[in-house]
């Protein structure tokens, strides 16, 4: 067999300028994928700033506490009048969306039916699904709590202002290194469930260590949604961003 492509063949019977084209139309495919999703994703951010709203697209593993940390979130702003609306993605079921319907905000339920991630068109859909859910005074903050899962979803923009990639503790604190791509092109990293810190050989030093050394102007909070310690860093850091909108 080939070391070079895997082809078959042994190094005798070809030389390594063989054609690849099988692997030339993946790239050109791929590309065209990402574009025309990108060109969607910029029609979704100006529909976004047209509601008057900030959009940030939550991107983890399954489990990190997505969910949970806006459960937390919506409690914490609902006082100050916050518009806050819920894109909820997930392979199947209603079940993140009923947890987000129970707070009484705007939420749709996205399934992919198998996809690993949300792409821009899909969001085209759910944006304008949650339009009909809100009141006059229209939206201050997008969430798009994308599907569970640190690779595909790195690779699709949906027309968000800020993304945010978690990472709990009990997944470990290689992840920046492990999955570079959610890491170079988030703007905040978040690490969860803090308080079981005492239970799982995580170094917050080393996930923030190796997440900067990938993207030096990554901001970076340690929260969990449980104790609520660091939550009021986090709630700073949404209004801050609706300050500067």
């Amino acid at each position: 067999m080939c070391e070079w492509c895997g082809c078959g063949q042994t190094d005798s019977h070809h030389d390594h300028g063989h054609d690849h084209s099988d692997t030339s139309k993946i790239i050109e495919l791929n590309k065209s994928i990402l574009e025309e999703n990108n060109k969607i994703a910029l029609t979704n951010k100006e529909h976004i700033e047209a509601l008057g709203a900030v959009g940030i697209n939550f991107i983890s593993s399954p489990g990190s506490g997505k969910t949970t940390l806006l459960q937390e979130t919506i409690k914490r702003l609902k006082p100050d009048n916050i518009k806050i609306g819920v894109i909820e993605g997930d392979i199947e079921t209603q079940r993140d969306a009923q947890r987000i319907r129970e707070q009484k905000v705007p939420v749709v339920q996205l399934t992919t039916g198998g996809a690993c991630h949300l792409d821009a068109r899909l969001v085209h859909k759910g944006i304008h699904q949650l339009e009909h859910q809100l009141e006059e005074n229209g939206l201050n903050l997008l969430f798009i709590e994308n599907v569970g899962n640190l690779v595909c979803p790195a690779s699709f923009y949906l027309g968000e202002h800020k993304r945010v990639v978690l990472v709990s503790v009990p997944e470990g604190s290689d992840k920046p290194a492990k999955y570079p791509k959610a890491f170079i092109d988030a703007d905040l990293f978040i690490i969860s469930k803090i308080d079981l810190l005492d239970y799982f050989d995580f170094s917050i030093d080393e996930a923030k260590q190796e997440a900067l050394k990938l993207n030096p102007n990554l901001d970076i909070i340690c929260l969990s949604s449980v104790t609520g310690e660091g939550i009021d860093e986090w709630i700073s850091y949404l209004k801050n961003l609706l300050h500067k909108n």
